[in-house]
């Protein structure tokens, strides 16, 4: 007699039967690789909380980004750690800064094969560490900030860019971006709005692959999303959206799958998803110690990240996978 639940388990005896029925694939159109490129070196510099990824030269950051793409990997976002920082974040929208540079050497290489994106923030450049310009008191300033996001979002399109990222979580920093795009005739520019960027702890091994340290010892809780809320994420997806995006982000991923699978169901634009800093080095060094199968756990995560809704995964992972995929 035949149990009607062995039909279940019928199709799960062989790993080609289990491929002919997979209800989600990952494959190496899915990923973006971040690429951190520090200006002023002639070496890749690793980055001890980030095994495996380095700051790049502007020679090294060519010769990973050709391999990339000899891999199948289409897209790439690029964050800049430049030599000097001042309180306006003046390298993030400087013609000659390391990110515009770097786009232009990029472009020069690839031409239209693979998607260059640039984040667009300034905490990277300021040295005060937050997202925007302060106020006298030291706070965000919002609306001034928009401004600078402005003349970042110009700089990079002009440099060759396909996609500004902005990642500040500023209200509006969507609408100015696309005005400022659509007026200096960028208007073929794409927006990929950090819409549900949250205020997680899982972000250290970031701000150390980009040198940031926040001022004072502050936060960033007052303008990125508080991890309790989801429906105030959905709102801020909306918002973004409206304002023109192209598409939008929910970071982290793993621990706001739940995020993810609402957004994804809101909203018809593409869907990211940013598998952050910190979510890697806990399985790097899981991994390390012997406790996990790295690879395995690490096709597992970005798995879920796909079952959950995300059209596309920024991810650390994305050279071993896509080598893993090959």
């Amino acid at each position: 007699m035949s149990f009607p639940q062995r039909r279940l388990r019928r199709l799960r005896r062989t790993p080609a039967l289990r491929r002919l029925v997979a209800e989600t694939r990952l494959g190496v159109d899915d990923l973006v690789a971040p690429l951190f490129v520090r200006e002023g070196i002639t070496e890749p510099q690793p980055i001890a909380s980030l095994p495996g990824v380095v700051q790049h030269s502007r020679d090294s950051l060519r010769k990973e980004v050709a391999e990339l793409r000899g891999l199948g990997v289409g897209a790439v976002i690029l964050f800049g750690v430049p030599e000097r920082k001042d309180a306006e974040g003046s390298g993030a929208s400087d013609p000659d800064g390391v990110v515009q540079v770097a786009l232009r050497d990029l472009r020069d290489d690839v031409g239209d094969d693979l998607v260059l994106l640039a984040d667009l923030c300034l905490d990277e450049y300021t040295d005060h560490g937050h997202c925007g310009l302060l106020t006298a008191a030291g706070e965000v300033d919002n609306d001034a900030t928009l401004d600078r996001y402005a003349e970042v979002a110009l700089a990079q399109a002009d440099a060759g860019a396909d996609v500004v990222a902005p990642s500040g979580m500023m209200d509006g920093q969507v609408r100015a971006i696309r005005g400022a795009l659509d007026e200096a005739g960028h208007d073929h520019v794409a927006i990929l709005a950090y819409a549900a960027k949250y205020a997680s702890a899982l972000y250290g091994p970031f701000r150390d692959a980009v040198d940031v340290t926040i001022a004072g010892g502050g936060d960033r809780r007052g303008y990125q999303q508080d991890p309790g809320n989801w429906r105030e994420a959905l709102e801020e997806i909306r918002e973004d959206v409206g304002e023109g995006a192209d598409m939008v982000m929910v970071k982290p991923a793993l621990a706001y799958l739940d995020v993810i699978a609402r957004a994804r169901a809101e909203v018809g634009v593409p869907l990211a998803a940013y598998h952050v800093s910190g979510e890697y080095a806990m399985l790097k060094a899981a991994a390390e110690r012997g406790w996990i199968d790295g690879p395995a756990v690490a096709l597992e995560h970005l798995l879920a990240i796909k079952r959950a809704g995300a059209d596309l995964i920024l991810t650390y992972l994305t050279r071993e996978i896509a080598e893993q995929l090959a």
